[in-house]
């Protein structure tokens, strides 16, 4: 009643009515209504309301508050610390209204502009949403990656062995992980439950070879041992996922493994090492045994950092402030700087006149931090119709163009495929940015047609981004290699909001690396003369 503006005195009663029933010393189940209208404190229509939920179990009157409120504004209400005022606010005035947009909002900075929410408040938020995530038993890598390596050392220690090592999920980089596998060549400790204990995981079961357990957030640990002539062989069975490694063994029958490391058991069978990330079942194997597998690309291979925001939107840095970050900390030779447009009121979006004042300082800090670059960029958003935020002569002020969706989510796959292929097809547009909106662990996305989608950039010359945030890793890596093979390049954007989210590409090159992508395919591995040079004849044969 709150959450819809009911009338306070209305929902002042039933707050009321409802602290006077939770402190009678006698159950109402079988009360009539006579009855419990004669109850001190709730009165003829609450009475009435209390018994048609004591004899249907329903609430008709909630039913059509619940009728006309989002599925993801009644499962934000779970959240600890979200009461009717600020949800209120939350969905009218900044127009979310699911738990994953929420969240991303707050990794956005976007609640502390609104009344009511202030900084800790919006971590407190944060960190309630995290909590509600993990309960799931599902985490983002990013989430785990810390804990993982830590344990790993400290296990080390503990057991007083080198021979311990990640696999599983984690060490193919999977995007979410389930578990945390590590393989230990030693024996089983006499004293391993109070190992565990002491490092706070709780000990569930210890089979022949494997004792698993549950860190405190919930995540499940399994520790496998094995001796040391058979690590070579265990690492990859337990490295790659069944498909992988039943492949590689099938290779392998009548060979005797044992003492033989991981790249001499791949050379044993005529392959060439298969790096940990590519191990998923899909053709990693025949193209090792053909020597084509792809040179990876890796993190010191990116020249510059693409679609980024500044205080002149949503950001928490200055323009200048995060230009000094890349030049000087990450060593970087250009920033892409990719505020948000027009329609993106929430995000305090850029209208025409506010893009040429920030064209304008631009021109200054280019002279004033040469040979570093800022690039004119912008995430102009793609409307329902397909069409790009701004006139084509605004849009022609740009060094490049980020189009992406940020509104009317609830499309089928045939709406959201037309409407992206028409901004893909927009001459203005350079980088299609995260394809399918999704939210790890938060929200799936709006379905597309990845092939369309992918052809569509290869017929019109645009590349298609891998936003390294690591709630979105968005374009999946599943179809990294197809586009690779159409001839569209990738960008590993961190789409970054303050200047620690540029580290965020961290992400995008383990997504890249598991997508099987190399260098050559990746835009923002080019050099400043290069990516120059590149969006000036992406403009020009539009």
């Amino acid at each position: 009643m709150e959450l819809h503006n009911g009338n306070p005195f209305k929902v002042k009663s039933v707050a009321n009515a409802a602290f006077k029933i939770d402190k009678l010393p006698y159950s109402i189940t079988d009360k009539s209504l006579t009855e419990l209208d004669a109850i001190d404190g709730l009165g003829k229509s609450i009475a009435s309301k209390v018994f048609e939920l004591i004899n249907t179990g329903n609430l008709q009157e909630l039913n059509d508050l619940l009728s006309q409120t989002p599925a993801g504004i009644v499962e934000m209400m779970q959240i600890k610390g979200l009461g009717p005022k600020k949800l209120l606010i939350i969905w009218k005035e900044l127009g979310i209204d699911s738990v994953g947009e929420l969240y991303y909002a707050c990794n956005e900075n976007r609640l502390i502009e609104a009344k009511g929410f202030g900084l800790k408040t919006q971590e407190e938020i944060k960190k309630n949403i995290e909590f509600s995530i993990a309960s799931n038993g599902r985490f983002l890598y990013a989430r785990v990656e810390d804990f993982a390596v830590n344990l790993l050392d400290i296990l080390k220690s503990e057991i007083k062995t080198d021979l311990c090592f990640l696999t599983g999920q984690f060490r193919r980089r999977c995007e979410i992980i389930d578990s945390i596998d590590l393989l230990i060549a030693a024996e089983i400790p006499s004293e391993i439950v109070s190992i565990l204990k002491k490092l706070g995981l709780n000990h569930s079961e210890t089979s022949k070879n494997t004792v698993q357990c549950r860190s405190e957030s919930g995540i499940i640990i399994r520790l496998s041992f094995c001796s040391r002539e058979d690590l070579g062989s265990e690492l990859i069975i337990r490295t790659g996922n069944d498909e992988h490694a039943a492949g590689l063994l099938a290779l392998l029958k009548d060979v005797n493994l044992k003492g033989k490391t991981e790249k001499e058991i791949y050379e044993l069978a005529g392959m060439s090492f298969i790096e940990p990330e590519l191990r998923e079942g899909n053709n990693e194997i025949e193209l090792s045994k053909a020597k084509s597998l792809p040179e990876l690309i890796k993190y010191e291979d990116l020249k510059g950092s693409l679609h980024n925001h500044s205080t002149w939107s949503d950001g928490i840095h200055t323009l200048e402030e995060m230009a000094v970050f890349c030049k000087n900390e990450l060593k970087l030779e250009y920033l892409g700087i990719c505020d948000h447009s027009k329609s993106a009121f929430y995000a305090n979006g850029l209208n025409e006149l506010r893009v040429a004042a920030q064209h304008r300082e631009i021109d200054e800090l280019n002279k004033k931090l040469f040979p570093f670059r800022i690039l004119k960029g912008i995430e102009s958003d793609i409307l329902y119709d397909g069409s790009l935020d701004y006139s084509d002569e605004v849009l022609a002020s740009f060094d490049f163009v980020v189009a992406s969706i940020h509104s009317i989510l609830n499309m089928n796959e045939e709406k959201a495929t037309e409407r992206l292929i028409k901004a893909i097809e927009n001459p203005y547009t350079s980088i299609l940015g995260h394809p399918t909106g999704r939210l790890l662990l938060s929200r799936s996305g709006y379905p597309i047609d990845h092939k369309k989608v992918i052809d569509a950039c290869a017929a019109n010359g645009v590349i298609i981004e891998i936003n390294a945030n690591p709630l979105r890793l968005d374009l999946d890596w599943r179809w990294h290699q197809y586009a690779v093979s159409k001839g569209v390049m990738l960008s590993i954007n961190p789409d970054a909001h303050r200047n620690e989210g540029f580290y965020d590409m961290k992400y995008g090159i383990l997504m890249a690396r598991k997508g099987g992508l190399s260098k050559e395919s990746c835009l923002n591995a080019m050099n400043l003369e290069q990516i120059l040079e590149f969006f000036v004849k992406q403009k020009n044969s539009n």
